[in-house]
């Protein structure tokens, strides 16, 4: 165990691993206090999609351009100033809530503005880890951060559903900025060495570098694009169907804080599992395990109860815990430091290209085909996502030891 916590002897370790707890509390209560403060305000299904789809879509696209900036930046900097504009953003959203002036364009405007401004954040928290702690630990770093935010994400979902039952949805967004401010606070005393980047021809020489050493693995790119229609079928079920189904239901709005909760302590379970339990087709296992994600969207048709969608969502949270500690170490271990948030900007513009679609999508679908029948799809989309990386040949024959970094001369790339 004293090998686990090597990493928070690390002072710059300790203040990225609070920054990052502080945002995630926050963003375990955003979600739940935005989607009923939306259905307060209009009762529609459709509105909630367009508000939380406007978020996704501005972070989808400068996503590229966050990890430019996380490969070509100070990440530490770039993390306060991206925390600073986000505290700002949700803050109003707060103030516009409390004061019962929520208008959905204006809702969507600020939703907008904290999906550009956090666009760098994953990129740059991502790839400034492995900077902060030596090699040996890295592995070790990454499951404690993992961890963390899982935790951090149970506080703030239980926190989020008790303030949206006791005192209103504006409450939990205030919190929210909070969190952002703290983050910045604690970002700004992350102090890393790194070795100055060579000067660049441009973004798009930048962007062409980074695509060169996404593309050049396939198990690297088949498991973002099927993570791509997996999370499109995950994020309609969670921030638009699940709530809409718990507002009419016995489940209610602070049951489905509890379930949403209840994923992440999986999680947390999941990650003290990985501190010592490394299985040797790690990435494999990760992928079959993300069909037990199917399971929550099928049982809100099929046996909406509070504690049978908590149970369900625990034993999910377990097994995406072992998907994400097997796919980020292995980037970490694969991928040159000085390309590595450009790599993980392609892997989130992957992976996340289709959560706006999929919000706007989920109002007209369920007013097209009814609510049952859009979480069947859901469902449906998540398990034939799985299959799909299961069944590729080079995910599952990779394993520790089979897939070395590939050579890469200087900045060229083909063409």
């Amino acid at each position: 165990m004293s090998a686990a916590l090597a990493p928070l002897r690390h002072r710059p370790f300790r203040h990225l691993f609070m920054g990052t707890s502080a945002n995630l509390i926050g963003n375990g209560v955003a979600p739940i206090a935005l989607a009923f403060a939306v259905l307060d305000a209009t009762g529609s299904v459709g509105s909630l999609g367009l508000v939380v789809g406007a978020r996704s879509l501005t972070g989808v696209v400068f996503l590229l351009y966050g990890g430019v900036l996380a490969d070509r930046l100070p990440r530490g900097p770039l993390l306060v100033g991206s925390s600073v504009v986000c505290a700002a953003s949700q803050a109003v959203v707060a103030v516009l809530v409390l004061t019962h002036h929520a208008a959905i364009p204006l809702l969507m405007a600020l939703a907008a503005v904290n999906g550009a401004s956090g666009s760098c954040y994953q990129p740059a928290v991502q790839a400034l880890l492995p900077q902060t702690v030596p090699a040996e630990s890295r592995r070790a770093a990454l499951a404690l951060s993992r961890l963390a935010g899982s935790s951090a994400t149970i506080v703030g979902a239980s926190l989020g559903g008790v303030l949206v039952a006791a005192v209103g949805p504006g409450w939990g967004l205030a919190v929210d900025a909070l969190s952002f401010a703290l983050a910045a606070a604690s970002f700004a005393l992350v102090r890393v060495q790194v070795a100055r980047p060579a000067p660049s021809p441009g973004v798009l020489h930048d962007l062409r570098v980074g695509w060169r050493e996404f593309t050049s693995r396939t198990w690297v790119w088949v498991i973002v694009v099927a993570f791509c229609f997996l999370n499109a079928g995950i994020t309609a079920s969670l921030t638009v169907l699940g709530p809409a189904v718990a507002d009419t239901t016995g489940i209610g709005r602070g049951g489905w804080g509890l379930a949403v909760a209840a994923s992440s302590l999986g999680a947390v379970v999941g990650g003290v599992l990985s501190l010592s339990w490394r299985p040797r087709r790690a990435i494999l296992a990760g992928c079959a395990l993300m069909g037990l994600m199917a399971v929550p969207p099928l049982l809100l048709v099929l046996a909406p109860y509070t504690w049978v969608l908590v149970l369900a969502d625990f034993v999910a949270g377990v097994g995406v815990e072992q998907a994400g500690v097997a796919w980020y170490s292995t980037l970490n271990e694969q991928i040159p430091e000085d390309r590595l948030a450009r790599v993980y900007a392609y892997d989130d513009l992957g992976s996340f290209l289709a959560l706006p679609l999929a919000q706007f999508a989920a109002g007209p679908a369920v007013l097209l085909v009814g609510l049952h029948a859009t979480l069947y799809g859901a469902a449906g989309l998540i398990l034939l996502a799985t299959l799909a990386m299961v069944a590729t040949p080079s995910v599952r024959a990779l394993s520790p030891g089979t897939a070395p970094p590939l050579p890469v001369s200087g900045e060229r790339v083909p063409g």
